[in-house]
């Protein structure tokens, strides 16, 4: 079977090459260009879009994980279900602006579908010194705001050249070595094959990009990502918290710049470049440094702890304290959420 999978995630790697060149040249026939304003972090007009070949690849191939009983008929559903829903919207926008309130819906109706096919959240008691309180129905309408936060601050986070790319790859591997190291089972199929798309689309990614993933791959890998988290959590409760650990760098620079932009009175929705990583690309002058710096956090920083939660018995808090305490600082330190000084 690990043959199968690997030949199957080669040719998804290849494929997705191709395919990321050919919508590279849609996006330059269709004058599909990002162009460098006051709010960018890029210098030269460049096209958007390339996304669309990690949403087809995956859409495409997925069903044939299934064929194969590698993977369930409800799993198969929540994550095509949602990310089409996410992937849709994402594309339209790309092409012509959506308002927000719009995309927002079409947000909670995947995350909702998505949730619902994977039988809901499943129960992760809190524990309260010797108590633990089930959040019973309450845990099912964080789940949801949980996946719309997620697909959304994916999307805030891709702003600098192979940055979303790296984050997903190193992602994907952390939650790999969860499932094969733990219980094994069918997750880490869609892991592996969602890591070598991303993979063949950073080929065109990388610093300095070709062309950027735009709305609908960056969402979709948000709410696929997400939804990877909550059937973790069905395998192990624990993997749950290690999931947050792996997401951390997005978690923690997109949580603190957002709320900090809010409660300076500023429109979170608009663009902006304040975030820690759009501030570090300047500080250091580079793309590629930052977002290697992302990958390497993850492989030797984030990923041993998110091990260490699910498989090696760490305490949640004490885990969740070491990753995430580091990162604020660092989010802190680059002054993420600030308002540029022109």
């Amino acid at each position: 079977m690990a043959v199968e999978v690997g030949i199957m995630s080669i040719f998804a790697l290849l494929l997705t090459l191709v395919l990321t060149g050919l919508m590279r040249r849609y996006a330059l026939s269709r004058h599909l260009l990002d162009v460098p304003n006051a709010r960018s972090s890029h210098s030269i007009p460049t096209p958007r879009g390339g996304g669309v070949a990690i949403v087809l690849v995956y859409l495409l191939i997925l069903p044939f994980f299934y064929a194969m009983e590698w993977m369930s008929s409800a799993t198969l559903l929540a994550f095509c279900g949602a990310g089409i829903w996410v992937a849709l919207v994402g594309f339209l926008d790309d092409h012509g602006h959506i308002a927000a309130q719009w995309r927002l819906l079409i947000h909670f109706i995947a995350a909702i579908w998505g949730l619902y096919w994977l039988g809901g959240v499943p129960p992760l008691a809190v524990t309260l010194g010797i108590t633990q309180v089930d959040l019973g129905w309450l845990e099912q309408i964080v789940g949801v705001f949980y996946l719309v936060w997620l697909l959304n601050l994916y999307n805030f986070m891709d702003g600098i050249d192979g940055l979303a790319s790296i984050e997903a790859i190193a992602v994907c591997l952390g939650g790999t070595l969860l499932i094969l190291l733990g219980v094994g089972g069918e997750q880490w199929f869609g892991l592996i094959l969602l890591g070598s798309i991303v993979a063949g689309f950073l080929w065109w990614n990388f610093p300095p990009a070709k062309i950027f993933m735009g709305d609908a791959g960056s969402g979709f890998l948000g709410i696929v990502l997400g939804l990877f988290s909550i059937k973790a959590a069905w395998v192990i409760p624990q993997f749950f918290w290690s999931w947050l650990i792996l997401l951390g760098v997005f978690i923690a620079d997109a949580t603190w710049t957002l709320s900090r932009r809010f409660l300076q009175g500023e429109k979170v929705y608009e663009a902006h470049r304040s975030h820690a990583y759009q501030y570090a690309s300047r500080y250091y002058g580079s793309h590629k440094k930052v977002s290697l710096a992302v990958g390497l956090i993850n492989v030797i920083w984030l990923t041993p702890l998110a091990l260490g939660v699910g498989l090696a018995g760490l305490n949640v808090f004490l885990g969740l304290a070491l990753a995430y305490l580091p990162l604020l600082w660092l989010v802190i330190y680059f002054k993420a959420g600030t308002r540029e000084s022109i």
